[in-house]
Order: C-alpha cells, then sequence, then structure tokens
C-alpha cells in the first residue's frame, strides 16, 4: 500500500493493473480551466480528471473561503465516478509541485481512504523519466464505475470557530496549539496578496511555505521533512499542529509532508485566510 508518496518509475510497474485508479489533479488559480484542456490532450494512461473547483471543492457562499470542503457525499459518488472503492490504490498528480494532488490526497483520506499517493514530481517526473503517456481525447465512456463509501472524519478538521477561540484565548501564541501558513512568506507578511481583498496572516501563525518541502521539484526525505517541522511543534506532539494556507489546498501540502516525515495527527484550517476575513472583526498580522 502506498498512504503518502509514490514514485513515477513504482507507478509505471503498475499501470493498467486493477484496483489502481489514477487521477490527474493539474489546475491553475488563474486559470480555471488549463488543467483539464491539458488532460484532454495529454495524460498519464488511465488517468481520469478531478478539477479543484467542481470536484475537489464545495459551493462557495459569503462566509467560506475560496474551496469550502466539498459536501462527503457528492465527493463519495464522484469517487465511484473515477472507479475508486475501498480496495483501490489511488494515485493522484499534478503538474509538478503536488499542491493540487495533495488536495485529493487529504480529501480521500479525509473520507476514510488510506490506499491514496501523491506521485512525487507530478507529471514534470513522470515525463523527465519518459515514461509513457497517452495523447488526444480521453477515453472514459467503457470505464467501470465502482462504489464507493466514505465517512468524513471530524477530528480532522479545524473549523473557523475554533480557531478564532484559540486566537482570543492566547492558545496559539502562548503554546498550546501551533498553526501553521503554508503561503508564500510575502504573502504571509502581507507584502504581496494577489488572491485575497485582505494581505496578512492570522495573529499567532508561523509560516512554513509548502513550496519549502521540495527538493527540484521533489518532496525532500523524510529526515529532511522532520527537520522542518520538529522546531515549530518544540516538543509537542503532531495532533497540537493545524496547517492553513489561503483556501485550504497549499496546506494539504505541509499535511502529506508532515505524514511522510511520520509526523502524524495534524489538522487542516479547511477555510484559511481567505474564510478567516470575511468577518472584518477578526484581526489580522502583517509582518513575518
Amino acid at each position: 500500500m502506498f498512504d503518502t508518496l509514490i514514485a513515477p518509475s513504482r507507478l509505471a510497474a503498475h499501470l493498467g493493473e486493477p484496483g489502481w485508479v489514477v487521477i490527474d489533479c493539474r489546475f491553475d488559480l488563474e486559470r480555471p480551466g488549463w488543467g483539464e484542456g491539458e488532460y484532454s490532450r495529454a495524460r498519464i494512461p488511465h488517468a481520469r480528471y478531478a478539477h479543484l473547483d467542481r470536484d475537489l471543492s464545495g459551493a462557495v457562499c459569503a462566509s467560506t473561503g475560496r474551496h469550502p470542503l466539498p459536501p462527503a457525499d457528492r465527493l463519495a459518488e464522484r469517487c465511484g465516478d473515477w472507479g475508486i472503492d475501498a480496495r483501490s490504490q489511488v494515485v493522484a498528480y499534478d503538474q509538478g509541485p503536488g499542491a493540487y494532488a495533495a488536495r485529493l490526497w487529504w480529501l480521500l483520506r479525509w473520507l476514510g481512504h488510506r490506499q491514496v499517493a501523491v506521485l512525487d514530481g507530478g507529471l514534470a517526473a513522470w515525463r523527465s523519466g519518459r515514461l509513457p503517456m497517452e495523447e488526444g481525447p480521453a477515453g472514459t465512456a467503457g470505464e467501470p464505475r465502482a462504489h464507493f463509501e466514505g465517512r468524513p472524519n471530524a477530528g480532522m478538521v479545524a473549523a473557523t470557530a475554533e480557531v478564532e477561540h484559540a486566537v482570543n484565548s492566547g492558545e496559539f501564541s502562548g503554546g498550546r496549539w501551533v498553526l501553521v501558513d503554508a503561503r508564500a512568506a510575502d504573502r504571509f507578511a502581507g507584502r504581496n496578496e494577489t488572491l485575497d481583498p485582505v494581505a496578512g496572516h492570522v495573529p499567532g501563525a508561523c509560516n512554513l511555505p509548502f513550496a519549502d518541502n521540495l527538493i527540484e521539484g521533489r518532496f525532500l526525505p523524510p529526515e529532511r521533512l522532520r527537520e522542518r517541522f520538529t522546531p515549530v511543534l518544540s516538543g509537542r506532539a503532531a495532533e497540537a499542529l493545524v496547517c492553513m494556507c489561503g483556501s485550504g489546498v497549499t496546506a494539504c501540502h505541509n499535511l502529506l509532508a508532515l505524514e511522510a516525515a511520520g509526523l502524524r495527527g495534524a489538522r487542516l484550517y479547511a477555510g484559511s485566510w481567505s474564510e478567516w476575513i470575511r468577518d472584518p472583526r477578526r484581526p489580522v498580522a502583517r509582518g513575518s
């Protein structure tokens, strides 16, 4: 069973085998149709496509962030459409860094499915290894549908109300919990906000950009990942850590890195920064 990362060569050895499901998660926040268009031109053989906005997120409303969690029953039905059942080994990939693939990885774990891994290095690594590609329109009409039952694990999620209480009571600044923001340092500091109408970060949060989990496009070795996260834990268990970002997507990259490092039990603040700023009464911090 692969439950965190899988190397391109290992996936290539299992392509087309019964029970293996490959999901293409390529996406671009500024061009929402780009990933699906690229998928229709070329993809890893037998891959299905998952759209971040349509498949891996719920409906946006006045109180949510940009990518709220999808309804569990709708996501489970979509998993069945992709051919996933309880026995499936799922592999998710995107254009390279794994930020969007990690979102699907976390969602499946949230629904109780453990056999899911992210392709280390994504399609960029697959292509650099000259591994097979399937070109032209994807032919999924004859692909079998499966029955998938997923039960969401509420313990994996931190709600905005819980984060707000922790900020107001000093639980983040006082050390009981650790809030880690996966955005780039300039966005965290409030110097370069291009996606959300308010710049800055949640008071008490620390910044560990998801991109620093990688070296040359692939995840750092487990021991190096542990070195990244151990200092912010300061002796606490990983269960004390809450991961966030702009909208609950790249935070999943940090959660995957933690799992790959053997640091299990951290939670996702699914609403993240874009939900936090929906209420102007919530405090905002700026600077590093």
